[in-house]
């Protein structure tokens, strides 16, 4: 990519980021809006710093949560992806159950996964984000197992590499940028089952995160600080995306042309 295209990549939302941001405050200012209704840029700036010991405190635990969870769908993804991949029969009988898992809302078994968790607040929250994180893994690397080309599973087969062979040196390799694209969705599907968990579990104490933060400043009308913990639940979801869009380029960039994609188009 030219150095031209590469800083407007950059430069661009940023100066669409800072525009809205302007006009923004300019309405607010304009109309009178009062921060009881609709806070200001600014306000909701000096709020997070003002405020910044009990919303770090809260980021962590949604954080903590949402890498937990990750981790897990990662884990057990991969795993049930390569069973699949080795055995149509256990596709057939295991796949119906993710799908009924990723359309089932998370908001309507919350209160069960409480329950069967015997109000281990952390350990539900973690089962609802994984939940929401797990299918796009499972799903995508499903399908990058089978992937592989043909004629290169053929070769395999002429030289009689076993199927741990033949599964390590060519199907894994194969199902990486499909998972890597499902890992991430899956990041920022396990931010958001972490905030919906938590919206419904209304949890309050040491295992407070940001969406109690959220629930607990609607009911006391402290906007500024909603906004403040909203601002934070973006810019982590924003870091997730990047970070493993990163760890996807660095894992792809030497051998598989979807580390460059759209980076040559316009240039």
């Amino acid at each position: 990519m030219r150095p031209g295209r590469r800083a407007a990549r950059i430069v661009a939302p940023l100066l669409l980021g800072v525009l809205a941001l302007a006009g923004w405050e300019a309405a607010v200012a304009a109309w009178a809006i009062p921060p009881y209704v609709l806070p200001g840029p600014a306000l909701v700036a000096r709020t997070m710093v003002a405020e910044w010991p009990g919303l770090r405190d809260a980021m962590w635990v949604t954080l903590g949560i949402t890498a937990m969870a990750l981790a897990a769908a990662v884990f057990l993804g991969v795993a049930l992806a390569v069973a699949f991949a080795q055995s149509p029969w256990i596709e057939d009988a295991l796949f119906p159950y993710a799908v009924v898992l990723q359309v089932t809302p998370v908001v309507a078994i919350a209160p069960l996964v409480i329950i069967w968790t015997r109000n281990d607040v952390v350990m539900a929250l973690l089962v609802c984000a994984w939940i929401v994180a797990f299918f796009p893994i499972l799903s995508n690397t499903t399908i990058g197992l089978r992937s592989a080309d043909r004629n290169l599973v053929d070769l395999f087969r002429l030289h009689r590499a076993s199927r741990l062979q033949t599964l390590l040196r060519l199907g894994l390799p194969s199902a990486l940028p499909y998972f890597f694209a499902g890992l991430r969705v899956s990041g920022g599907l396990a931010l958001i089952g972490a905030v919906v968990a938590e919206f419904v579990a209304g949890t309050g104490g040491s295992a407070s995160g940001l969406a109690y933060v959220i629930l607990e400043s609607g009911y006391r009308l402290q906007i500024p600080k909603m906004f403040a913990a909203l601002a934070l639940v973006s810019a982590i979801g924003i870091a997730i995306f990047l970070l493993l869009g990163l760890v996807a380029h660095l894992a792809l960039r030497r051998w598989h042309e979807t580390a460059g994609a759209g980076e040559d188009a316009g240039a």
